[in-house]
């Protein structure tokens, strides 16, 4: 007891001492322009992890050491963070507001604006955003964060392109692909530039920021600009990641048990089958001995293998007060999940600012980039559709080209040495000089003249063992020649002047673009020796052929811009551009595109002052029109091809003839109105900011190509009919959720949902069935039959009545005529959006981050291969599906048939259309970066380590298969596992 009693006297006296050791500091925390209490200020002690945080009326009380000097830490989003001694009992903070965000330097068309000064609808990511999904393209980083912006990857080959649409598409036929502006020079490869590259991206969606680019910026702009040197001491930075990727879900087929079944059914269905005893009637008498030792293969889990991607970059930034220097060199490799398909990419970057004196500055940005890619001819197909009865490869393990003596030729064939190689090699250089001048103050003319380069070679050679050639008896040899020459010349002049509360800014372009592509083409047949592949053509003994192709497009512009502004407050914009192409016809080259913004910060009001729970608002308003030239150069022109011809059976001559489409001597521009209203705002001291848009485009005169009757002669003709219309809501907001010392936790909200219609055709008001275009609708929709169950027993009588039976599919008889026809066809689906978004969360803890991002993809639908892939005949093979037979009576296939085929099996087509809808983890990251003083021995200025998984989790109603992909089945899409650093010294 008196041990007890010791402690708790000594227990106490340490608490005296502690309390002894402390005094409180309590104080008030206020706005400095209004007056009004802070809540939720953070209050720190520095050097500690001893904090607070201000109440509802911004007092705070904390507890401080005595005896020595203790600095108080005062952080607060939207705010300049304020540190102060603790000396008074009682203390009274002044914070001033920090629009930072406000007064970030955007880069629009031929200039850069502060955030706050815009007044159309632009949204600007930042170079280190663009870094966390590592990817091929660095378009697919930035997938569900831009607004407006619908990005989906193409496939799950190495290096396959990104599709990317802005605000839906507004051409039927001719392209809807936005402009890329690489350091403000043209540059339509986006996938060449390393996202390690690029200080910043802008996208320019509505008409009045697109305006100044004319024509080229009808779909959208969206401007890379990349990094420069610095000044001061050099800096180095290394990063490398490497990952592997796996199929992200893949359907399989049925297996030998499965097919076997199968086909009893369907020739049950005809009477040729009734038991196990009839089984030689209807397999053969390999297949016989394999399905009495179950012998059978999966060939996609043969063909499918982990794929591999991997990147090594390293960039030096540096120089002097007037010359500035970065290079950098990247190294990038994409291994496929296909045997034969890898994509090298190799590219060096060098940029260089140089100022001669006070009144001139020199530059350049360039870049090269070089391609090695192998390719591969899709064997999913082959392997999808085969029998799977039987093994592979023989006793010896050699692979069986033709297995059980069949036709097919095996799916693994294309892997063999020498049988197939599809192999392309592409450079590209990118110049871009530039002259700065300003002889005057306010005054600038810049010059900008940009050159790119391309020359590209691919040579596919496929043997007579090989799927592509498995028909025929001899190989064949091909290769193929590119060359394009990008010549893009500009000239800027600026001016900016302000007086008292008026300030002006003027810019007017004057631009030449010249684009000239030439192409040629050798085949041949019977190749001498396989291991020739495709370089020694003269070994070809047949088939020889040879073609060639040149292309040659010019656009001339003139630009002017005016830029108006009224106390900071009342904003307005007029542009107008005038382009001539010469791709259009005579009297129709040249066109002229306005457009009017005009905004209003209401948050700079004197009325909005006595608030504070607004931080910034600010109203957009903006029309104007865009146009399109996209087609084919000498679409106006009628051309001629070489046909064979004789007199007689022997004797042959030259004869040509009109070519399939016939030239448009009135072809003009595709032009786009676009209505936008928009409002940019930051609440609660900007902690919550973001934008919020409507649009609305009509565009007219469609570059559409017709199909002509054959009375005509020709097959078709490109003209300016039809009408689109796209109106749509964009949201993005950005909040911070949680910001201390130790804890950041911030969000990106984005959700965009687009309306897209055709408005008119050929014939006004007339739908256009054979095309698959119909108004009121998307340009893709499925028009088919509704199917809605497959007839069963108890329905007989009501089948019979429209010439079917049990087992057969049964469609909705829309009309209610008691027939099923042409007419009972209606749209199901589209295969765009009704709405997308993503929801971004980056979660810092002291040296730790986490990345978590969510994509969705709301409302489409796919035309699913796997649910179609059903044969009633069991001729090839099919999906393990719920198919009808009298014993089950399944409402979701129909019942096998041996005597009817796919292709005429009524209504089979139904079967494929699918809600592919999904929603994904695109991105999961998690990141440790070392503290700076644990780094000072190893001489590095920054070190960081990261996981990263990407795609892990899909979820869709569409089971093992990423619906982003549209239903087919080859070049399946791929998650991946990566790991990776970045280091900078």
């Amino acid at each position: 007891m008196k041990t007890i009693y010791l402690f708790c006297l000594l227990l106490l006296g340490f608490s005296s001492l502690a309390i002894a050791q402390t005094r409180t500091v309590k104080g008030r925390v206020t706005d400095a322009a209004s007056g009004e209490p802070l809540p939720m200020v953070s209050v720190q002690v520095k050097g500690t992890t001893s904090g607070t945080q201000t109440d509802n009326k911004g007092n705070f009380s904390l507890q401080v050491p005595t005896g020595k000097k203790t600095t108080l830490l005062f952080s607060y989003i939207g705010y300049t963070p304020v540190s102060i001694l603790a000396d008074d009992v009682s203390m009274t903070i002044k914070m001033e507001s920090n629009n930072r965000k406000l007064d970030e330097i955007v880069v629009v068309g031929y200039g850069m604006v502060k955030k706050r000064d815009l007044t159309g609808a632009v949204v600007s990511v930042k170079g280190e955003e663009l870094k966390k999904v590592p990817s091929t393209n660095v378009m697919e980083s930035v997938q569900g964060k831009l607004p407006g912006v619908d990005i989906t990857r193409s496939s799950g080959a190495a290096g396959a392109r990104v599709n990317v649409t802005v605000r839906g598409n507004r051409s039927i036929k001719a392209s809807n692909g936005p402009l890329y502006i690489v350091d403000g020079v043209q540059y339509e490869n986006i996938q060449d530039i390393n996202p390690n590259d690029i200080q910043s991206m802008e996208v320019l969606k509505d008409a009045s920021s697109t305006a100044i680019y004319g024509s080229r910026g009808a779909n959208g702009v969206i401007m890379v600009t990349t990094k420069r040197g610095t000044s001061g001491k050099p800096k180095v930075n290394i990063s490398s990641y490497a990952g592997i990727a796996e199929v992200n879900g893949y359907p399989r087929l049925n297996n030998g048990q499965e097919y076997t079944a199968l086909k009893r059914e369907a020739n049950r269905t005809t009477g040729r089958w009734a038991s196990l005893a009839d089984d030689p009637k209807i397999f053969n008498a390999f297949e016989l001995d394999e399905i009495k030792n179950d012998l059978w293969t999966n060939y996609a889990d043969l063909l499918l293998h982990n794929g591999l991607q991997q990147d090594y970059q390293a960039g030096i930034s540096g120089g002097s007060e007037k010359t500035k220097v970065y290079f950098s060199f990247d190294y990038f490799k994409e291994k496929g999940l296909l045997k034969l398909d890898v994509l090298n990419r190799y590219s060096a970057r060098l940029n260089i600012d140089q100022t001669i004196n006070d009144a001139i500055k020199v530059g350049a940005q360039s870049q090269i980039t070089y391609y090695e890619q192998s390719a591969r001819r899709d064997p999913l197909n082959q392997a999808n559709k085969y029998i799977p009865l039987g093994l592979p490869y023989d006793s010896a393990g050699k692979l069986v080209l033709f297995p059980n003596s069949g036709s097919a030729i095996n799916p693994l064939a294309d892997e063999q040495p020498n049988a197939y190689e599809n192999s392309t090699r592409t450079t590209r250089t990118f110049v871009n000089a530039y002259v700065e001048i300003a002889p005057l103050k306010g005054l600038l003319f810049r010059s900008n003249f940009g050159v790119t380069l391309e020359n590209a070679k691919q040579g596919v050679f496929a043997s007579k063992s090989s799927i592509d050639r498995s028909t025929a008896s001899t190989s064949r040899s091909q290769l193929n020649g590119s060359t394009r020459r990008y010549l893009s010349w500009e000239n800027v002049l600026t001016y900016n002047k302000t007086i008292g509360d008026h300030s002006f800014g003027v810019t007017g372009v004057a631009s030449l673009l010249s684009d000239q592509r030439d192409s040629s083409l050798m085949q041949g047949e019977g190749q001498l020796l396989p291991s020739q592949l495709y370089y020694a053509m003269q070994n070809n003994v047949s088939g020889i052929a040879i073609r060639s192709m040149y292309q040659s497009s010019k656009l001339i512009s003139f630009t002017g811009r005016l830029n108006y502004a009224y106390k900071g407050k009342y904003l307005l914009s007029l542009t107008g551009r005038s382009d001539g192409s010469s791709k259009l016809s005579p009297g129709n080259k040249w066109a002229f595109f306005p457009s009017v913004a005009g905004a209003w910060r209401i948050s700079d009001e004197t009325f909005m002052k006595s608030q504070t729970f607004i931080s910034d608002l600010k109203l957009r308003v903006s029309y104007g029109i865009a146009g399109n030239d996209a087609v084919d150069p000498y679409s106006t022109a009628s051309y001629l091809v070489k046909i064979p011809f004789s007199y007689d059976d022997t004797n042959a001559a030259v004869a040509y003839t009109i070519g399939d489409q016939t030239g448009n001597k009135g072809l003009k521009w595709e032009l786009s109105a676009t209505k936008n209203i928009g409002i940019d705002f930051g609440i609660i001291a900007n902690r919550v900011t973001g934008s919020i848009d409507y649009y609305d485009t009509k565009t007219k005169d469609l570059l559409l190509q017709r199909t002509l009757p054959t009375s005509s002669g020709v097959s078709n003709v490109i003209q300016n009919v039809g009408k689109t219309r796209n109106r749509g809501i964009e949201v993005g907001i950005n909040t911070t959720n949680i910001s201390t010392a130790n804890f950041r936790w911030t969000s990106n909200i984005v959700y965009s949902r687009n309306k897209e219609e055709i408005v008119a055709l050929t014939d006004g008001g007339a739908n256009d069935v054979a095309n698959g275009w119909f108004i009121g609708y998307p340009v893709k929709v499925y028009y088919d039959y509704q199917k809605v169950g497959i007839w069963q027993t108890s329905e007989a009588d009501e089948a019979a009545k429209y010439g079917y039976k049990p087992g057969d599919i049964k469609v909705k008889d829309q009309d209610g005529k008691g027939v099923i026809n042409t007419s009972d066809r209606v749209i199901l689906g589209a295969q765009v959006p009704k709405w997308s978004g993503g929801f971004n969360n980056d979660l810092r803890y002291k040296n730790f981050d986490l990345n978590i991002y969510v994509f969705a993809r709301i409302g489409q639908w796919i035309n699913s291969e796997y649910a179609a892939k059903y044969d009633p005949q069991g001729l090839e093979n099919s999906a393990p599906v719920n198919y009808w037979t009298p014993e089950n009576p399944s409402n979701d296939y129909p019942r096998p048939n041996a005597s009817l085929s796919k292709d005429g099996t009524p209504f089979i087509k139904t079967l494929g259309y699918k809600n592919g809808s999904f929603v994904k983890i695109r991105n999961l990251s998690l990141g440790y970066t070392f503290p700076a003083q644990a780094l000072h021995s190893l001489h590095l200025s920054s070190l960081r380590v990261y996981v990263t998984g990407k795609n892990l989790f899909t979820f869709s109603k569409v089971k093992d298969y990423d619906p982003e992909r549209g239903g087919d089945l080859s070049n399946p899409l791929t998650k991946m596992y990566v790991a990776g650093i970045n280091v900078e010294f």
